[in-house]
């Protein structure tokens, strides 16, 4: 199999499905993208890992990687290698004493680890043809916050009255607290209040 390396482009909330998000992967070099549906737990864990989040516990991916560092195992690459009744499949390739390994996974768990481990993501020429897409420019606004415009609640709103500094604040107790989802709502707060200024 001729081995296709992409790129994390970002994680948008998916308005086909209720509580899911969308994981969109990029051909390095190239427009084709693929679209991943995944589950809000693993979205929240991508995100916290691209946006260097410290939480106060670590989540299960982060145990993970510490499990394989403490037994010299070695995440070398993610490949989704299928593509069955609407579902991606993948394949943790591991590396210990010189003997690689391959475990089945889940999708969204395999990229969760691969950023994890910053080990490179592949798929198939054959996967990129049968689903992957080239957006349009305006067809799909990719997002890497990964919360939902439609979930605001009047709290959310005032966000608008607290200072940058104040948002900080906010954002490292909500990371403390393990309230990821808050969490992502107020560093976009402060991400949108850097841009502008």
């Amino acid at each position: 199999m001729e081995k296709i390396e992409l790129e994390i482009s970002g994680i948008s909330y998916s308005y086909s499905q209720s509580g899911a998000y969308t994981l969109i992967l990029s051909e390095s070099g190239a427009e084709r993208k693929l679209p991943i549906i995944i589950g809000q737990f693993e979205a929240q864990s991508i995100a916290i890992e691209m946006e260097k989040m410290k939480p106060a516990r670590p989540l299960t991916h982060d145990l993970f990687r510490e499990f394989s560092k403490s037994f010299s195992i070695k995440l070398n690459e993610v490949i989704i290698n299928k593509f069955v009744d609407g579902v991606f499949h993948s394949i943790l390739v591991f590396e210990k004493e010189n003997k690689i390994h391959q475990i089945d996974s889940r999708t969204s768990d395999a990229v969760a680890l691969a950023i994890r481990f910053n080990c490179p993501i592949y798929t198939s020429e054959e996967i990129l043809a049968e689903v992957g897409v080239v957006f349009d420019e305006g067809d799909f606004a990719i997002d890497d916050s990964i919360d939902s415009d439609d979930d605001l609640t009047a709290g959310d709103d005032d966000m608008k009255l607290f200072s940058l500094e104040e948002l900080e604040d906010m954002l490292k107790e909500a990371v403390d607290m393990e309230d990821f989802e808050k969490a992502s709502k107020l560093r976009d707060e402060i991400n949108k209040r850097k841009d502008i200024s």
